[in-house]
């Protein structure tokens, strides 16, 4: 971890530079400063800890944040990517420059050599090193906070904080939560060295907690962009971690979140027309707010609003996912859905229309190539990304408040909100959703999961919850046919290699 460490600490302490005042730049220099400097500073101006806030927001889009200098490294639409492969709902379409073939032949889950196993864990705890930073400025993790600004940083602090441990539980732990007692990271509350396993309970228990701090803190806060996390946000990754662990008052406590955040923060359905491209005669496309590609859509949550300034190219999820960004499915290197999950849509679905080929470039399969496109829509038209990131969306709310409901036995609220997303996608509407009951609406709901939010990196999580077992495509280049349980070795990444050699304390 002592790697994590000294690279943390240079990001957010050099942006936390660039937001202080002069004098304060030159009482303490960059290369000086220490924890307690800092929290000198911030009781002085609580608003010197912004800058540490926007860098971490920043670490999310940035690339090399997982320690390696690939183009398969830019922060958390790279795990986004790694986890939809993992789940095999994307399925990696041709290995010309050879990007992503080793995640589709698990090979970084068998090998904890592998820099695919190493970048999740580098940029997460890069992410809780920043948020701790700004927890100890603040008095630390059981500091309570009493003035209005010190909340809204803490809040978002404490929430950056709980959102990477969640990732690491599901993509480092075979469970995810399993029975609480398996040790299963390090735990760091606060700016620390090395610290042994913990168990998955005592990390879903920081995880919950801060993000019920987060939510009370972040009652009151009016956030400036999407890339911020408020209230809303808070609540509703709370929601997720309430429901991967799963007992019968977790999943009450999500039904109530997720309502929550369906009613009460003016957020809507993603509609038909952002949901896929339609055509005129010419091919020019009639619906501009298709393709996933501007954080202003009003069912977008949580995203980040990349312009030439974020500095941003073909190291990027649209460098590796769209063929209208200089990148590499350009040139072959596509990512298309699974064949079998494609024929599983329904035929009135119009997600259907999301996927086609351009084999008029000579690339052919399910290619998403009219739900995530830049405008522009010109083979490696965009050279620099200016197409936004959505992190989460209101759609999945609604879907996983029908799953908490179904699993409490509560069919028919459960059948009431999916119909609500289901009725916007099939053109013949969702009544045969009325005649599901049990373990077939716990299915439907599970599958509608995996095609409304295809891509986003959402399913390899739906996976992990559902405890269910994925069934590879013929349209996978590798391992095609095999199936694989949720808790298989082959899905979950080990602690890598070079955590193992820097952390004597990891096994005690």
């Amino acid at each position: 971890m002592k790697k994590i460490f000294y690279f943390s600490i240079t990001t957010v302490f050099s942006i936390l530079m660039v937001s202080c005042k002069k004098d304060f730049l030159e009482k303490l220099p960059n290369e000086d400063l220490s924890t307690e400097q800092i929290a000198a500073a911030a009781k002085q101006d609580p608003s010197l800890l912004n800058g540490s806030i926007a860098g971490l927001y920043a670490t999310m889009y940035t690339e090399y944040t997982g320690g390696t200098q690939g183009d398969d490294d830019f922060g958390q639409k790279s795990y986004d990517l790694f986890s939809d492969i993992l789940s095999a709902d994307v399925a990696v379409g041709g290995v010309t420059y050879g990007w992503y073939s080793g995640i589709a032949q698990l090979q970084p889950t068998r090998d904890f050599t592998r820099n695919e196993a190493y970048m999740p864990w580098r940029y997460y705890y890069r992410i809780i090193f920043g948020a701790n930073n700004v927890i100890d400025a603040l008095g630390g993790t059981d500091a309570v906070q009493t003035e209005t600004a010190q909340k809204h940083i803490m809040g978002q602090a404490k929430a950056m904080r709980a959102y990477a441990y969640f990732y690491l539980t599901q993509l480092y732990s075979r469970e995810g939560y399993g029975t609480g007692n398996e040790r299963i990271l390090p735990l760091y509350k606060t700016v620390s060295n090395n610290v042994p396993l913990s168990t998955s309970a005592e990390i879903y228990n920081l995880i919950i907690d801060d993000l019920t701090e987060a939510i009370d803190y972040l009652s009151d806060f009016n956030r400036t962009s999407k890339d911020q996390i408020d209230q809303s946000v808070a609540k509703g990754l709370l929601a997720y971690a309430l429901s991967a662990r799963g007992t019968n008052a977790d999943l009450q406590q999500v039904v109530t979140l997720t309502n929550d955040i369906i009613e009460d923060y003016g957020y809507r359905l993603t509609n038909q027309d952002e949901t896929v491209a339609r055509f005129d005669a010419n091919g020019n496309v009639i619906n501009s707010q298709s393709g996933f590609n501007n954080v202003a859509t009003p069912s977008w949550m949580w995203g980040v609003d990349l312009t030439i300034a974020s500095n941003v190219d073909i190291s990027s999820w649209w460098g590796a996912f769209d063929v209208f960004t200089y990148g590499y499915p350009s040139v072959g290197d596509t990512k298309v859905i699974d064949e079998n999950l494609y024929n599983s849509m329904r035929s009135d679905d119009i997600r259907r229309g999301q996927f086609d080929d351009l084999p008029q470039f000579g690339l052919t399969g399910l290619i998403p190539i009219n739900k995530f496109f830049d405008p522009g829509r010109q083979l490696d038209g965009q050279l620099n990304v200016t197409t936004d990131y959505i992190y989460m969306r209101v759609d999945e709310f609604y879907l996983l408040n029908a799953e908490a409901n179904a699993k409490l036995n509560q069919d028919v609220p459960a059948r009431t909100r999916l119909k609500q997303l289901l009725d916007l996608r099939l053109t013949n509407g969702s009544a045969y959703v009325d005649a599901l009951s049990g373990q077939a609406l716990r299915n439907e709901i599970y599958l509608q999961t995996r095609l409304e939010l295809w891509g986003e990196g959402k399913s390899y999580l739906a996976m992990k919850r559902n405890k269910a077992t994925v069934t590879r495509g013929p349209n996978h280049l590798f391992l095609d046919g095999q199936s694989f349980a949720y808790n298989s070795v082959d899905l979950t990444f080990p602690i890598p290699q070079a955590e193992v050699i820097n952390n004597p304390l990891l096994n005690q």
